[in-house]
């Protein structure tokens, strides 16, 4: 296995530059930033706005900082200890059976949990779509102008019912 500690694969950054893209500012745009606070330092700042009751003053203890290359080889290594299990995104609160084409295409779609940004992946947003789907499909078999769906999932849903016979 290579290191690919000081260069990345062919045509990539090298892996160090993963902490500058992903972490924090230089220290010129701090005390340019700490400058429209009116702070001359960050402990400054820290001291005005985070009250004494919910500092830790104490170092922690933590381990040495690890390259990109080398989290990502721990973080494969425990992922193979993982149990791959029936999903059951979609199943509910009782069994069901649904047809593997709904569960690829709508309820488990790589679109919704895969990141559209870098750093958030969002399994809500692909959630919601579904319900927008679910909504558009009543009205269309129905004829009605509007159709109702769970807020985002079945505790919400289960509240909107409780509310529901609670005003009725």
């Amino acid at each position: 296995m290579s290191d690919h500690s000081q260069t990345g694969p062919a045509g990539l950054e090298p892996f160090e530059d993963f902490v500058r893209r992903h972490v924090g500012t230089s220290e010129e745009e701090q005390a340019s930033m700490l400058k429209v606070l009116g702070y001359d330092t960050l402990a400054a700042l820290i001291d005005a706005a985070v009250p004494g009751s919910v500092r830790r003053l104490r170092t922690l203890d933590l381990p040495p900082p690890a390259s990109e290359h080398q989290v990502l080889a721990e973080l494969r290594a425990r992922a193979a200890h993982n149990t791959v299990a029936e999903p059951m995104i979609g199943l509910g609160y009782h069994g069901t059976v649904t047809p593997g084409v709904i569960r690829r295409n709508v309820l488990e779609s790589p679109a919704w949990y895969t990141a559209y940004t870098p750093y958030q992946p969002e399994i809500s947003q692909g959630r919601l779509e579904a319900l927008l789907n679910f909504q558009t499909m009543v009205s269309d078999l129905t004829g009605l102008a509007m159709a109702n769906a769970s807020l985002l999932d079945e505790s919400t849903a289960v509240a909107e019912a409780v509310t529901l016979l609670r005003r009725g």
